[in-house]
């Protein structure tokens, strides 16, 4: 039996490894750890909370990571980071109030535009381009929002973030990569203690997770660095298309039952 419990640990840590490996890079380490608490028998509600604290590894490793090269100023974008922990906790405590079979259900939909924007346009690389939006309005508005969604489902923020980062904000994919850590950081501490405040958080598994995402977010944010967009753009496709395919194949998922599957 001990044998056993230990040899699950070690299958948690190492799916915290390569989740936080990916989600330096393109987000979406969070179609990994979820499934696999949920899969080591912890219940939903528990694995959504301890699935925010082993996040907090990954993301702060990979927001320093980026830091220490030059890619984010954290102290500038404090303001802007606090509005997503803010999103966040907003996110998690109303949660009961809002229909997530409507976000689940279209979800899908929405990982497959972002998809196809960043694989269609041909100018999106290392380099910086025109702002669409002043930073302030972002810092208000797009932040706190995808922040909120963060804490109230989940699944799809760093996409979300890396979008509107590149679209919106000009940002080329490298320095969106870095924000997005930063802002996917602040989101998760948010989350976490609305989750903590209620109780569902396993903190031995959360503990030992972190501890291998850590090695992984920080791997992959060193990669990124040295590879950029290269890396960076198929990578996040790719991720987007598998968080699709994973979400359509449940069958829980409503867009399944309002196609008539």
């Amino acid at each position: 039996m001990l044998a056993s419990i230990d040899s699950m640990l070690l299958l948690l840590a190492f799916a915290g490894f390569i989740a936080g490996f990916i989600d330096a890079i393109a987000g979406g380490g969070g179609m990994i750890t979820v499934p696999a608490l949920m899969l080591a028998g912890i219940p939903p509600v528990e694995a959504l909370g301890t699935n925010k604290l082993q996040s907090l590894f990954g993301s702060s490793s990979a927001t320093l990571a980026y830091a220490r090269n030059g890619h984010v100023n954290i102290r500038e974008q404090l303001p802007t980071a606090l509005m997503s922990g803010f999103g966040a906790v907003l996110g998690a405590l109303l949660a009961t109030y809002i229909p997530g079979d409507i976000l689940y259900g279209l979800l899908p939909v929405l990982l497959i535009a972002i998809a196809i924007y960043f694989a269609i346009k041909p100018n999106i690389g290392d380099v910086s381009r025109a702002q669409r939006i002043k930073p302030f309005l972002f810092g208000i508005t797009i932040v706190p929002l995808i922040g909120f969604y963060d804490g109230l489902f989940g699944p799809g923020t760093g996409s979300f973030f890396m979008l509107c980062f590149v679209s919106l904000a000009g940002f080329s994919l490298l320095k969106a990569t870095a924000h997005t850590k930063l802002l996917n950081f602040a989101s998760n501490f948010g989350s976490f203690l609305a989750f903590a405040a209620v109780g569902v958080i396993n903190w031995k598994v959360g503990l030992i997770m972190g501890a291998a995402q850590m090695f992984g977010a920080t791997a992959g944010a060193h990669l990124a660095m040295r590879v950029g967009a290269k890396l960076i753009k198929p990578l996040l496709i790719i991720t987007c298309i598998i968080l699709t395919i994973r979400l359509l194949i449940d069958p829980a998922n409503p867009l399944r039952q309002w196609m008539g599957f």
